[in-house]
């Protein structure tokens, strides 16, 4: 049975974004393996604490993550 596992950091994600992850990664999973599947597809969204997450060796909060995620945006 297919388990989805994604880690976020706290504080950037709405409950309604989250719950939008939950419904596509399950839609992409039934699309890969067969309608049969999709209601044994887990899909488990973990929040780290802000500050506990790390990047090129640097530690990375949900007011880092915001700014990255405005960069993109003013780049498309």
């Amino acid at each position: 049975m297919p388990l989805i596992q994604v880690k976020l950091i706290e504080n950037v994600f709405t409950s309604a974004q989250k719950m939008e992850m939950i419904m596509k990664l399950t839609d992409a999973m039934a699309a890969i393996e067969g309608e049969a599947l999709r209601p044994y597809t887990t899909v488990i969204v973990e929040e780290v604490r802000s500050g506990d997450w790390g990047m090129g060796g640097k530690s990375l909060t949900a007011k880092d993550v915001r700014a990255i995620a405005m960069t993109g945006m003013q780049e498309a």
